[in-house]
């Protein structure tokens, strides 16, 4: 059974790039730029993963994390990942407390997003593996 994610950033290039590139590894994959509707798809379909930027309304805005907290509050396996341009060492604390899984900084290859979305897909102790191993 092919997984499920969901996408959620404001830049539609980088959709379509996560879009093409995860569709190419099997995944099932559904895009949303918007909070409103991102927290609507996750209120009304199980997702595997879903990958966030933090920042989905311009400068400063920490909606993200608000999807987050959406993501747990429906389910505790569901994995997300966070990625952004403009992370801190608090924003990343805060987006773990919320319950982000990984928290990574723009720009990233695909396939290291896709390397660690199937890490944490599998379970904690694959995660532990670095890439290059």
């Amino acid at each position: 059974m092919a997984h499920r994610a969901l996408f959620v950033d404001d830049q539609d290039v980088i959709l379509f790039a996560m879009r093409e590139y995860f569709t190419s590894l099997g995944y099932e994959v559904e895009c949303s730029s918007e909070l409103d509707e991102a927290v609507g798809l996750i209120a009304a379909r199980e997702y595997s993963l879903v990958i966030a930027d933090l920042q989905l309304t311009g400068s400063r805005g920490t909606e993200g994390l608000d999807l987050v907290r959406a993501v747990r509050s429906k389910s505790q396996v569901t994995r997300v990942i966070m990625l952004t341009a403009y992370g801190s060492p608090e924003v990343e604390a805060e987006a773990r407390r919320c319950g982000a899984d990984a928290f990574l900084h723009k720009p990233q290859p695909l396939a290291n997003i896709a390397w660690l979305a199937e890490r944490l897909i599998e379970g904690p102790a694959s995660v532990a593996a670095s890439p290059a191993s």
